[in-house]
């Protein structure tokens, strides 16, 4: 009894001396006796030490990239295309920062788990450190850069700043007197020590991303003169609008046009070091720059784009009109020899298209296109060159921030998406949607305008009709045509009684085909169906 007595009064003793808040080393080999919660924080903010001086790494190293820009281009092309599709159809325009997003709050979680490990045993930790950086790396190897080390300099730099924060916010106090290490870290010397690292992974994040943006191709493209057309277009007539309220407008702004891309991160292509390569089975190859291509024949062109993914009744569709240079013109330069079947665009990031030769020489207007709406194309829209393809859709067609020109054949080259399971021939197929009412709109009964758009690129649309509830179709009356490679608007007066109604659409084009009514999703070549909405009259 009395030596238990004395045992506990040495306990009380010594938790009386040791300083407030600290934490005794655990004696089963564990790195520290800090809280779950305390570990967690110390892993969270390592981790964030680690993408902050990746981040550095990649504005200080020439040919780097950002450790998370690379990764989340590693998903773009490693996950399944459903996954891509079911990410556009939740997201739509917005999937890159969802995935962006999705990246953090993965990293944010992994690191509380690497503080965990640390605090069991400070080896764990660390492996979990190096772990992420083996990803970064892979994710870099995915993306073939020309040279691996300076691509891989982000991410060896990410793990020694994460083992080092760690060891930094799990580390022992010095010898205390009579020459014995304390064991552990007070809660006031851990809240010291959080803050450093927390205002050493910000100030390296943030230096980061300014010396990236450095190479910003704002400025290159803010200097950009395009000087007028040599075929120029009349301005667009008032006559391709119906005149109702809510239709999407026949010219989408360049802010409201949709971006669809695989690029995580716009590419930052100057125009002094920019060229066009035209190569492969051609009897001249050619090399482009920009002055070049503006010395040519520009033409202005009213082309209205589609993308694949694009669900029934929705928005991944845009018109614009696009000042460029014929892309036949430049083939016929390079001389397309005989057995060529494909065109393939590759962008500066490697992603590629590819479409038969005979949509670039059949006259239905292919561009080399530089400018977009009277302004130079936009960044996130190509700078400062893509291709259009009008009556194709964008994943076979549409290459942004275009570098090469490649003449082959489909058997000799799949190109980015076809490889991934997607049809080889992407012609748009004909579609309609319903703009206004709004689906689950409340209406007063009495006289209510439906109108929306419908498009059927390079065969036109002749007949819009609408159906409500299981009534007779009716025909609706429709804009005048601009041409048959843009969409065209159409408006129904409908006399609306009360009650719930189901009002639909469907469109014919111009070769007398009307668009089927199963609805198909869009993989592999396209969706089908007729729109649908509800609306609910008082």
């Amino acid at each position: 009894m009395p030596a238990r007595s004395g045992g506990a009064a040495d306990v009380r003793g010594a938790d009386r001396d040791a300083p407030d808040g600290e934490l005794p080393e655990r004696e089963d080999g564990g790195s520290s006796g800090r809280s779950i919660p305390g570990a967690a924080l110390a892993g969270l903010l390592a981790a964030a030490l680690a993408v902050g001086v990746g981040e550095l790494a990649a504005g200080l190293v020439p040919d780097a990239r950002s450790l998370v820009i690379v990764v989340g281009d590693a998903v773009i092309d490693l996950v399944p295309s459903a996954v891509k599709e079911f990410a556009i159809a939740v997201f739509g325009t917005n999937d890159k920062i969802a995935l962006i997003a999705g990246i953090g709050l993965v990293l944010a979680m992994f690191g509380a788990l690497l503080g965990v490990l640390a605090r069991r045993r400070f080896l764990l930790g660390t492996v979990g450190v190096v772990l992420l950086g083996v990803i970064g790396i892979a994710a870099v190897l995915v993306q073939r850069p020309p040279s691996l080390l300076p691509a891989a300099a982000p991410s060896v730099a990410a793990v020694l700043a994460g083992v080092g924060g760690l060891r930094l916010l799990f580390r022992r106090r010095g010898p205390a007197t009579g020459g014995a290490a304390s064991p552990g870290m007070n809660r006031r010397a851990f809240l010291r020590a959080s803050a450093v690292v927390a205002v050493a992974a910000v100030g390296a994040g943030g230096t980061g991303r300014w010396l990236q943006q450095r190479a910003s191709a704002v400025a290159s493209r803010a200097g950009v003169l395009l000087r007028g057309a040599d075929r120029p277009q009349p301005p667009v007539p008032a006559t391709v609008e119906v005149g109702v309220e809510g239709v999407t407008p026949f010219v989408t702004s360049n802010d409201s046009f949709y971006r669809i891309d695989t690029a995580l991160e716009v590419p930052q292509i100057q125009v002094d070091g920019w060229q066009l390569r035209v190569h492969g089975m051609v009897d001249s190859p050619l090399e482009l720059r920009f002055a070049d291509l503006l010395d040519r024949t520009l033409v202005e062109a009213d082309i209205t784009l589609t993308c694949v993914s694009n669900e029934i009744g929705g928005g991944l569709i845009g018109n614009a009109r696009w000042l460029g240079v014929p892309l036949a013109d430049v083939l016929a330069d390079a001389g397309v020899q005989p057995g060529a079947t494909q065109v393939v665009g590759r962008s500066v990031d490697n992603y590629t298209c590819g479409f038969p030769v005979e949509a670039a020489l059949d006259g239905r207007g292919a561009l080399i296109a530089v400018g977009m709406n009277g302004e130079p194309l936009p960044l996130e829209h190509g700078f400062p060159a893509r291709l259009i393809v009008p009556g194709l859709y964008g994943y076979v067609s549409a290459t942004k921030w275009l570098t090469e020109i490649e003449l082959t054949t489909f058997e000799a080259f799949d190109h980015y998406w076809v490889s991934r399971g997607w049809a080889v021939e992407a012609p748009i197929k004909t579609q309609s949607r319903i703009d206004v009412p709004r689906a689950f709109a409340e209406l007063a009964a009495g006289r209510v305008t439906v109108a929306g758009v419908a498009w059927a690129q390079t065969r036109g649309i002749d007949r819009v009709e609408i159906q409500v509830d299981d009534g007779s179709w009716q025909e609706a009356r429709l804009a005048e045509p601009l041409n048959d490679v843009t969409w065209r608007q159409w408006a129904y007066d409908w006399d609306a009684t009360p009650g719930l109604h189901q009002i639909r659409v469907r469109a014919t084009d111009g070769t007398g085909a009307t668009q089927p009514e199963q609805r198909v999703a869009p993989i592999p070549d396209g969706a089908t169906g007729w729109h649908q909405i509800t609306a609910r009259v008082a």
